[in-house]
């Protein structure tokens, strides 16, 4: 009876393991994953010395208008200012670009970058490319 107890309970555990075997043979499917660029906009040397309002005024409009013509190119996925913090952190950029050198040349077209009011830190940044994200100009509505 005990052998019969232990056969039973042996097949069983085989047929569970055999039977919660995956398919080796199906196509896995990877998650979706693409680099873009995260570049993180810091107060630069100039922010300080720089005080006309007029002048000031010229370079943000600038800086504005040159994101709003990345965004509409489909280069620029997402922008934004930082709050108050312990950093120099000033706001950030998501680029959809190939390489470092080319986020970097599309960066130095910001007035505000190119007068030093902000320096940037340009890093790999990963994302599944759908919504905001997704590659290619954005639809118009």
């Amino acid at each position: 009876m005990k052998k019969t107890l232990l056969l039973l309970l042996l097949l069983a555990t085989l047929c569970r393991v055999s039977f919660g075997q995956q398919d080796s043979t199906a196509k896995k499917t990877e998650p979706r994953v693409k680099q873009f660029w995260l570049v993180v906009l810091k107060t630069g040397p100039k922010d300080k010395e720089i005080t006309d309002t007029a002048q000031r005024n010229k370079i943000f409009a600038g800086h504005f208008a040159n994101m709003e013509r990345l965004y509409n190119e489909g280069i620029l996925k997402a922008a934004g200012p930082f709050g108050k913090n312990d950093f120099t952190w000033r706001g950030l950029f998501i680029l959809d670009c190939k390489t470092k050198e080319e986020a970097e040349s599309y960066v130095q077209t910001d007035p505000s970058v190119a007068a030093g009011v902000f320096i940037v830190d340009i890093v790999p940044w990963y994302s599944e490319p759908s919504g905001s994200f997704a590659p290619g100009k954005p639809k118009k509505e």
